[in-house]
């Protein structure tokens, strides 16, 4: 069903530099945490709707003492836990509108966390300053240039420092964006790259998503020059109820949902 205002909504092919995605996120960032707040939590570090969190995982490596950027990082969440632990830590994120719902939730939590307005393929940071630059669904999904994001990534790391990223699985991206039976059969090809693309009634793209095979994005990263530690697939816990967007306990009993790539910068 279309939106109001929505004249297009479906795959196709798009010239967008990442702008839609700012866009979107400063009209809707107040919706997207009334929808979403109480699972994000106010200092919380989730890296996907399966309900992983750092806390357990560890993806990061040991942080003590290391200097950590999030990019994409919304309202903050993942970097505020992780500086109520001690970590030199800053969010970055392309959105005023999620910059400032992170600063309401600095005022809700009494905390102050370090913010930077920044796109993630651009960042205003000099090289091999940073420890760990990490994204759980943030930035990555929503530029046409992934390669790029990798490889400024790189060049903010010191050697031997990781980026860390989650997107959704691209397996997902063949089947339905559906909670229920209907997103258990495949209906699109896996391979086909072609964008998933909003527009408004005078054909402006209001958001775009970008989708990237497990190939793609091993081929981006070593391009940067990064190296593949781990890949995580995240299983749906038993105990987890929720249904996110396309996510549900039906389908995560039966589709990946997730997929976290570990990196190092070797030299």
């Amino acid at each position: 069903m279309q939106g109001p205002g929505r004249d297009f909504a479906g795959y196709r092919a798009v010239d967008d530099d990442g702008r839609a995605a700012r866009h979107w996120w400063d009209a809707n960032a107040e919706d997207y945490l009334d929808e979403h707040g109480v699972a994000l939590g106010v200092s919380d570090f989730r890296w996907c709707p399966e309900g992983l969190r750092e806390e357990e995982a560890r993806l990061l490596g040991d942080v003590t003492g290391r200097r950590v950027l999030e990019v994409g990082a919304g309202a903050a969440q993942c970097t505020r836990w992780l500086r109520a632990r001690g970590v030199d830590a800053v969010a970055s994120d392309l959105s005023a509108g999620m910059l400032a719902a992170a600063r309401r939730l600095d005022e809700v939590a009494g905390t102050r966390t370090p913010l930077l307005q920044a796109d993630a393929r651009r960042l205003p940071l000099p090289d091999g300053t940073l420890d760990v630059v990490f994204t759980a669904y943030g930035a990555l999904p929503f530029v046409p240039d992934a390669r790029a994001l990798h490889r400024e990534a790189a060049r903010v790391l010191r050697p031997g420092g990781r980026w860390v990223f989650a997107v959704t699985h691209p397996v997902r991206w063949a089947f339905p964006d559906d909670p229920g039976e209907r997103g258990l059969t495949a209906t699109r090809s896996y391979f086909d790259r072609t964008p998933y693309v909003e527009t408004d009634e005078h054909g402006t793209v209001t958001y775009a998503e970008y989708h990237r095979t497990v190939g793609d994005h091993v081929r981006d990263l070593v391009a940067a020059g990064l190296h593949l530690v781990d890949l995580v697939e995240p299983e749906w816990p038993a105990g987890n109820t929720r249904t996110w967007g396309g996510w549900s306990p039906l389908r995560g009993a039966r589709i990946p949902g997730t997929a976290v790539f570990v990196t190092r910068k070797e030299r």
